[in-house]
C-alpha cells in the first residue's frame, strides 16, 4: 500500500522496524540523520509517528526489537471527533471503530444522518469526495464496541466472500440475568426470524445453525458478567441464544430481560481478529470492557 493511516494521520512516509530494544527518540534521531531534536519532537507533537499503528507522542517510549515505527511525511490532516463513534485503525482498505451504545451502525431508512455508516462516509469524503465506506457486518444499536467498515469494493469482497475464514475471533462481554447452570458450555441453536423482526431459536429444518461459546467470568446471583465468543455471526444471535438459555442480556426487554439496570442493553463487542484483506496478517483489537458491567458486579 502506497498510504498508510495511524490513527487520523493519512499520508506518504518512512517505515522501519526496530533492530535492538530501545528509546523512541535516539532511534528517530539515527533515523532522521541531519534533523534537530527540536525537529524530531515536532514530529512527535503533530501526531506524525507512529507505532505499531498506535500513534505516538512521548519521546521516551520504549522500544522493543521487531517494533515498527511510521514516521509520516505529512501533518494530519483530517480529524475524525463524535462522542459515539472513535477510530481505532484505519488503512487504504479498512476502517476499525469503538461504537458506543445507542448509535446504528446502518440504518435502511433513507435518512442515515445518526450512523456510524453516515459519519464515516462524510469523514472520509472530506481528503477524497469520491471516497466511500463499505458495509461488512452490523452492530445493534443498543450493543458498543468494536466492529469495521471497508474502504473499497475489493476489500469488502475479499472480507465478505471469506468472512468465516477472514474473522479469526470475535468475543463479547456481556452482563446478563441470573446464574447460567454451567460456568461453561458451547450453545447450539438453528435461528429464525418472525414477522415482527425477532430472531427465535427452531427446528434444524427451518433456520439456520447458529454456534456459541460462552464463560462466566464473575456472578452476584442477580447479573452474570459473560465472555461470549461467536463461530456463527447471525443477526442477533447472542440476544437469542441467552433468552433460549434462560438467561437473557441485562436491559434487553425484546429478548426476555425482565431489568434494565444501567439504562442500555449490557453487551459490548470486546475483541475483534481478522486476516487483513491486502496484507494477509492478522489484526488484533480489543476494547476495554464498560464499566458499567464490572460495578454492576461486585
Amino acid at each position: 500500500m502506497n498510504y498508510k493511516r495511524y490513527g487520523n494521520n493519512y499520508s506518504r512516509g518512512q517505515k522501519s522496524v526496530v533492530r535492538e530494544n530501545s528509546v523512541l527518540l535516539p532511534c528517530l534521531l539515527e533515523l532522521l540523520k541531519g534533523r534537530s531534536k527540536t525537529s524530531v519532537k515536532s514530529l512527535l507533537a503533530h501526531g506524525q509517528v507512529s507505532l505499531n499503528g498506535k500513534p505516538v507522542t512521548h519521546f521516551n517510549t520504549p522500544l522493543k526489537t521487531g517494533d515498527e515505527i511510521f514516521i509520516s511525511h505529512e501533518k494530519r490532516l483530517v480529524e475524525f471527533n463524535h462522542p459515539q463513534l472513535k477510530i481505532i485503525w484505519e488503512d487504504d482498505d479498512i476502517i476499525v471503530v469503538n461504537k458506543r451504545e445507542g448509535l446504528l451502525s446502518v440504518s435502511d431508512a433513507p435518512t442515515q444522518e445518526r450512523t456510524a455508516y453516515f459519519l464515516l462516509n462524510q469523514y472520509v469524503k472530506k481528503t477524497d469526495a469520491r471516497n466511500k465506506i463499505f458495509i461488512l457486518h452490523r452492530l445493534d444499536k443498543g450493543t458498543s464496541g468494536l466492529m469495521m467498515f471497508a474502504k473499497n469494493s475489493p476489500a469488502q469482497k475479499a472480507l465478505r466472500d471469506n468472512w468465516q475464514q477472514a474473522i479469526t475471533q470475535r468475543k463479547y462481554i456481556a452482563v446478563v440475568e441470573g446464574l447460567p447452570e454451567k460456568k461453561e458450555d458451547t450453545v447450539v441453536t438453528y435461528l429464525a426470524e418472525n414477522s415482527r423482526y425477532k430472531v427465535y431459536c427452531t427446528a434444524p429444518q427451518h433456520g439456520k445453525e447458529a454456534v456459541l461459546r460462552y464463560k462466566t467470568l464473575k456472578s452476584n446471583e442477580l447479573y452474570s458478567l459473560m465472555e461470549l465468543e461467536l463461530e456463527t455471526g447471525r443477526k442477533n444471535q447472542i440476544r437469542a441464544q441467552m433468552e433460549h438459555i434462560g438467561h437473557p442480556v441485562a436491559g434487553d426487554a425484546k429478548y426476555g430481560a425482565q431489568t434494565d439496570p444501567c439504562e442500555r442493553l449490557m453487551l459490548h463487542a470486546q475483541a475483534l481478529f481478522f486476516i487483513h484483506p491486502s496484507t494477509k496478517k492478522e489484526m488484533r483489537f480489543e476494547s476495554p470492557v464498560p464499566k458499567q458491567f464490572t460495578d454492576l458486579i461486585k
